[in-house]
């Protein structure tokens, strides 16, 4: 080996070629929080050459499919594959046009920081979603970087939405690890903004119809058309005296303060007829002047 002199190391570039497998291939338990990610799983070997390489962190990687010339950019989750093979999302399979055990050229990356990013939902099934860049925001913490042009895959609530990534600033492939990046939405394709009917004037309400007033008077027997007795003698109210009760209200309306108050005194107003109404009133029922009976007969001597 030759003296580094004092210069640092320089990274050296990772460049390897794997066979590609999708998640559900992997030997062991089912890796759901792989698929819904965007982070590979590598063979062992890979992480000893990229230690040796003093590669830069985040580990970031360039995935290229040399047969159909497609490329997309990923995160490593995991160094447990078997040796010559690399695991990967079925979303990023697709996006590169691999089957199972393709050939995958792997380099080592270095992306810039995501600013912004475009996303536009293939269904609209996203856009009903109570707060799309909540959930949004929440499944790309499974992600380590973008690149324009992919269709990811986002698991949430047991269903899967496809989002298209129409444009990542400041450059086509950014990485999103600890970054303040601004989200927005295209409209999913076909989707056409739901007509909002103008409101109808109000008519205005026609009056109601008295339908008494329309009815016949009533002819021959009138039943309840009596007057009635009170059972402790005292006379029925005449609508003189429900007069007189109103004026004594009137006079002390709630609400108005007695600005004739004299400290020390209480006034309580009540209705009372007047001392000569009293006198005027002549009263000659007098109740209870039946006879008795008794039903035990008395003994005879």
């Amino acid at each position: 080996m030759f003296p580094s002199f004092g210069f640092p190391d320089i990274p050296r570039p990772f460049n390897t070629q794997y066979r590609c497998f999708s998640v559900s291939m992997l030997p062991g338990t089912e890796r759901s929080d792989i698929e819904a990610g965007g982070k590979i799983i590598m063979p062992p070997s890979a992480l000893d050459q990229l230690t040796r390489l003093n590669i830069v962190y985040p580990m970031l990687f360039k995935l290229s499919n040399r047969t159909t010339n497609r490329t997309t950019h990923c995160g490593v989750l995991e160094f447990v594959a078997d040796e010559g093979k690399i695991y990967i999302p079925y979303w990023m399979m697709q996006n590169l046009g691999l089957e199972e055990g393709g050939l995958i050229q792997v380099e080592s990356a270095t992306l810039p920081v995501a600013t912004f990013s475009k996303f536009q939902p293939l269904t609209t099934d996203f856009l009903n979603l109570t707060n799309p860049k909540a959930v949004l925001e929440m499944r790309l913490r499974h992600f380590a970087c973008l690149s324009k042009g992919d269709i990811i895959a986002i698991n949430y609530n047991k269903k899967i939405y496809e989002l298209n990534v129409l444009e990542t600033k400041p450059a086509p492939a950014v990485s999103i690890i600890e970054c303040d990046m601004n989200v927005e939405f295209e409209a999913p394709p076909g989707y056409v903004e739901p007509s909002v009917s103008k409101a109808q004037p109000m008519e205005e309400e026609e009056p109601e119809l008295d339908i008494s007033s329309m009815l016949p008077e009533p002819t021959g027997f009138i039943p309840f058309s009596g007057t009635g007795n009170r059972l402790d003698g005292k006379k029925k109210r005449t609508s003189s005296e429900n007069e007189i009760q109103s004026q004594l209200l009137a006079e002390y309306t709630r609400g108005i303060p007695d600005y004739d108050y004299q400290p020390g005194e209480i006034k309580f107003i009540r209705a009372r007829r007047k001392k000569e109404e009293k006198e005027n009133i002549v009263d000659d029922f007098e109740a209870f002047q039946g006879k008795g009976q008794t039903l035990r007969q008395s003994k005879k001597k």
